[in-house]
């Protein structure tokens, strides 16, 4: 409750929470809230102003743009959850197994992440995804692929600093296994870290999501995707320049928001984690007296 209360007391925080809040509202009540099927065609219909059969017109083929945008908005919130579901985990499991036994395997793990990183992470998505083929698995995939590194280098870095601990030195002369070390005292203190860039990174994710899909390699038509819907607009922005500009909008709102609300839980989680790792070594202390 005070993280929540801290957070909350952040002067930009409503801000941020607001954008999301719309986005995902709409994204969960799509289908009561969009006025038209996102799909349907209707060429009698293409490029049709804003009216009341069409709040925002219609495009090239006679679709609503609001139904698009705000199916759209769940197509962009789904993949980009679960890229950073996925990159999570990867990054606990090779973080934490390269920070806490070190030697050999934190040096070929971290090898291994400079590879990763040696690369722009939309070039290597462009690589992968053009090898693979166009599609939400292998989008998903390559994404995945491509953000796990810089998380797994702040997990083992977390490991590093709390591992060396007092506490985590009297837990390991007590005899506790390295798994519940590793997963019950160090685990916690990487959470608030990977939340933070995890709230940063699902804005940079969209993005990626939005520029493959407006190369033609990420979420395929008719599925309703702001960087594709961008992409359909191009022929017509003279015409109708909406096109390109509404689902534009969308994506700066959404990166927007969570780009604000990782500020917040950075400003607000960071020097929290280091007064916690403080009191886990000075009650350790006054327990060995």
């Amino acid at each position: 409750m005070a993280i929540l209360q801290k957070i909350l007391d952040h002067k930009l925080a409503w801000l941020g929470l607001s954008l999301i809040a719309i986005v995902v509202l709409t994204a969960i009540f799509a289908p009561l809230i969009a006025p038209h099927d996102p799909l349907a065609v209707d060429l009698m219909q293409k490029l049709q102003p804003p009216s009341a059969t069409f709040p925002l017109g219609a495009d090239h083929l006679g679709r609503c743009i609001l139904s698009r945008l705000i199916y759209g908005s769940r197509v962009s919130l789904s993949i980009s959850l679960i890229v950073i579901a996925f990159t999570t985990l990867l990054s606990l499991i090779v973080g934490l197994i390269a920070g806490y036994v070190g030697g050999k395997v934190d040096a070929w793990l971290m090898r291994l992440c400079d590879v990763f990183l040696a690369f722009p992470a939309l070039i290597l998505s462009l690589a992968i995804v053009g090898i693979l083929g166009a599609g939400i698995n292998n989008l998903i995939f390559a994404l995945t692929i491509t953000h796990w590194a810089g998380y797994a280098r702040i997990v083992r870095s977390r490991v590093l600093s709390v591992k060396e601990s007092d506490f985590i030195q009297a837990a390991i002369v007590s005899g506790t296994n390295r798994s519940a070390i590793m997963f019950r005292h160090i685990l916690p203190f990487t959470i608030a870290e990977l939340a933070i860039l995890a709230s940063l990174d699902i804005s940079h994710i969209i993005l990626h999501i939005a520029g493959l899909s407006f190369l033609g390699l990420g979420i395929q038509p008719p599925t309703p995707e702001w960087g594709a819907m961008i992409n359909d607009g191009r022929s017509f922005f003279r015409l109708m320049p909406q096109l390109m500009l509404y689902p534009g909008l969308m994506i700066f709102i959404t990166t927007l928001g969570f780009n604000i609300v990782g500020d917040v839980l950075r400003d607000v989680l960071d020097p929290r984690m280091e007064k916690q790792v403080q009191a886990e070594t000075l009650k350790t202390k006054l327990q060995n007296g």
